[in-house]
């Protein structure tokens, strides 16, 4: 079974620079708001430390139930370094059901 290319698929990604006292709790709202699909967390440089790739359609509390693992490795890193780039990758994918009729996001 392919999958063609939907019209209604639209990825982004922004960078937000996070002091590490502050990397856990932004990695938990991140991951809250649902339309994260990943998270790069970088240092300052640009070089890559951990990539959370973050499963459409998780439900929100048990999306932060399963990354208790590795919010706790983000702890760990956060403890060593004092500032961090957060890359987050969103998107803006229609949900549908079954019969391609859309389903509200909430």
């Amino acid at each position: 079974m392919s999958q063609s290319p939907n019209k209604n698929d639209r990825d982004w990604t922004e960078e937000i620079a996070v002091a590490g006292s502050e990397l856990v709790d932004r990695a938990k709202k991140l991951v809250a708001e649902g339309n994260v699909r990943r998270l790069i967390i970088r240092r300052p440089n640009g070089e890559s430390l951990l990539e959370i790739p973050l499963t459409a359609g998780v439900a929100v509390g048990g999306a932060v139930t399963i990354m208790a693992p590795v919010l706790a490795a983000l702890g760990a890193l956060a403890a060593l370094l004092s500032e961090f780039k957060v890359e987050v990758i969103r998107s803006d994918r229609l949900i549908e059901d079954s019969d391609n009729r859309p389903l509200d996001k909430e």
